[in-house]
């Protein structure tokens, strides 16, 4: 019986240990095999260290390469606090050169971390302040390279674009929504030390960092460059509440030039408000648009065939009565008899409370649903609102009639040039974007592309045809006069609205507009003023932004090769406007005979002799008469 139970006792103990000794091959199997990974990295942990090297933010580019946001190399400062021994005479040192507190300082150098970051006062040094803490030599102390964003053309184009914080995120514009994209992967430079922090000689591990991908605008750098000098002159001379501009080309949505006043400057955003920062108005902003919106009504009018613009007649007597309401043109006493083409040049606000009736309710808000209005655009920037409408089921005539000529409607200057495009350019609705593509920083190769994308058809091509040669008309004949560009055919309407605040109209405070587009036989580009509460000048679209939208469109010309038209319609002028007259061809000529030649002109010569052989400006130029014209003279 006692060998017996000896017996046993052995086989249990065999049997544990057995156990045992699986348990031990299963820990050790778990440990190097299954769990290798994570408990390598912890003990990698407490023996490496890194430094870490920023990566470079994506570039920003306009459509031609010209580069809008980039990157530019700065230096900051990582503390090893268990390699600083003396860390009282580190702490002093490094406080005065960065001119910061001692005591906040100390903290930095005595922190129980393995790597600190001085944070901010470390951070985007200048050459100046890393070359003299440098000079120190103290072991612990390093400086590192870092990457920061650069504007090159500072407030060029910020509310678009938008900006990033200390550490390269975007806070806001395309720098927030595409950060994702444009954020790189930092890289670090890694070696290993002791318990103490002390550099072992087991050599150095390079990190790269991966810049982030970059992106390609629509925007054209030289129209972005026109439109803002031109918001820049307007805000000097009239020093309005607020303005605003946008390019586009109608053809395919792509955004060309976009700009708000106020603006700012993306790398001192600290300085600005939260409302100067994001509003981009040309998106953001909504109000009533006053007689641009007539464009609308024209072209479904012209579409719905209730009007012949050349034959059938109106008489404005300058107020109209509808729904108990009367309205009033803005010309006092009316412009009398009119046929509907000269209402359109002349902006009559009768004639088009008339065609609103026509058309009817359902008819004519269901063109502006058609061409975009009530609801965002989707262009690919924050901040878009989506105006207001008339709720269809509580309109009446007046709602109809005032709709008609752009009063009692909200809209966004987005839709405003994304529903005229669609007019001029054959009845097509494009969707509104400015990101042509991303692409990757080594290869260039496309990660994202966009394209032009077709909401709907809108109106017919016939009746495009139509609504262009009436806006043509306004220019050369109407309230559009100070953007005619002789030889250019330029087609637009001006819109002038009285601001509302809280339901009542405000005295003498307008949003003046302009609108406009050439060429008119085939429209390349399409322009939008708007200039809030203009000071010093009469407030009508066609005396402020009229001119201002002819000057981009000058620079349109120049920028984007467009070439002069042949039949534009003739220009017709008013006793207070200065005319246009064609350069003649003088060379060659004698004296006495060039200046009968140039009897509209002032002439001024240099040189000696009675022939001229050289003229400025060229033959064939359109300028005021009145002008001066220069002569090289020669024997």
């Amino acid at each position: 019986m006692f060998f017996k139970n000896i017996h046993k006792r052995i086989k249990i103990i065999i049997i544990m240990t057995v156990v045992l000794f699986l348990i031990i091959i299963g820990k050790v199997f778990y440990i190097q095999v299954i769990d290798y990974k994570k408990l390598n990295k912890y003990a990698t942990s407490l023996w490496s260290r890194n430094l870490p090297l920023a990566s470079n933010r994506g570039i920003i580019y306009d459509r031609n390469g010209v580069e809008l946001a980039g990157n530019i190399t700065t230096t900051s400062l990582v503390l090893i606090p268990n390699q600083i021994s003396d860390k009282e005479s580190v702490a002093k040192d490094l406080a005065e050169i960065l001119n910061v507190d001692y005591d906040e300082m100390y903290k930095h150098v005595s922190k129980k971390t393995s790597i600190e970051r001085v944070h901010p006062e470390g951070r985007n040094l200048s050459y100046d302040i890393a070359d003299k803490i440098n000079d120190l030599g103290y072991k612990g102390v390093y400086l590192v390279k870092e990457a920061k964003r650069d504007y090159p053309y500072d407030t060029l184009l910020s509310h678009t674009i938008g900006f990033v914080g200390i550490d390269n995120q975007g806070l806001s514009g395309l720098e927030l929504i595409y950060d994702k994209y444009l954020t790189g992967s930092d890289g670090a430079i890694k070696y290993f030390s002791d318990a103490k922090g002390n550099s072992l000689s087991m050599g150095q591990i390079y990190e790269q960092p991966q810049s982030g991908v970059n992106m390609t605008l629509t925007i054209n750098y030289e129209l972005q460059k026109s439109l803002e000098r031109e918001l820049d002159i307007a805000v000097s001379q009239y020093n309005p509440d607020q303005a605003l501009g946008i390019m586009m080309d109608p053809n395919t949505g792509e955004i060309l030039a976009l700009a708000s006043r106020p603006t700012f400057s993306p790398s001192n955003y600290q300085n600005y408000t939260v409302e100067q920062i994001n509003r981009n108005l040309p998106i953001w902003m909504t109000y009533e648009p006053g007689s641009t919106f007539k464009i609308i009504t024209l072209a479904a009018s012209l579409e719905e065939k209730i009007v012949d613009l050349n034959n059938d007649h109106f008489f404005d007597s300058g107020a109209v009565t509808v729904g108990g309401a009367t309205l009033h043109c803005w010309k006092a006493g009316g412009h009398g008899e009119e046929t509907y083409l000269e209402v359109v040049e002349n902006s009559c606000n009768t004639g088009f409370v008339n065609l609103g009736l026509k058309l009817g309710k359902d008819k004519l808000f269901n063109y502006i649903d058609l061409f975009g209005f009530g609801k965002k655009t989707g262009v690919d920037l924050n901040g878009e609102s989506s105006g207001i409408l008339f709720n269809k089921d509580k309109i009446g005539d007046l709602e109809l009639a005032t709709t008609a000529f752009g009063q009692g409607v909200s809209v966004t200057p987005i839709q405003q040039i994304t529903a005229v495009s669609a007019a001029i350019n054959g009845g097509i609705l494009y969707k509104p974007y400015i990101v042509k593509s991303l692409n990757e920083p080594e290869t260039n190769s496309v990660i994202l592309e966009n394209n032009p994308e077709i909401v709907r058809k809108v109106i017919s091509e016939d009746t495009s045809i139509k609504v262009r040669n009436a806006l043509e008309s306004v220019v050369a004949r109407g309230t559009g006069h100070n953007a005619y560009i002789g030889g250019y055919r330029v087609g637009g309407k001006t819109g002038t609205a009285q601001k509302a605040v809280n339901g009542s109209y405000l005295s003498g405070n307008y949003i003046t507009s302009f609108i406009g587009f050439l060429p008119a036989d085939d429209p390349q580009v399409v322009v939008y003023i708007a200039i809030d509460n203009a000071k010093g000048i009469t407030q009508y679209g066609g005396t402020v932004a009229a001119p201002i939208a002819k000057n981009v469109l000058l620079s349109a010309i120049d920028i984007l090769g467009i070439e002069k038209r042949e039949n534009e319609i003739e220009r017709e002028y008013n006793y207070f406007d200065k005319q246009y007259a064609i350069v003649p061809n003088v060379v060659g000529m004698s004296v006495k005979d060039a200046i009968k030649e140039l009897k509209k002109f002032k002439v001024e010569y240099s040189g000696t002799g009675d022939v001229i052989t050289y003229q400025s400006p060229s033959v064939g130029e359109s300028v005021y008469e009145g002008e001066t014209i220069r002569l090289l003279l020669a024997e």
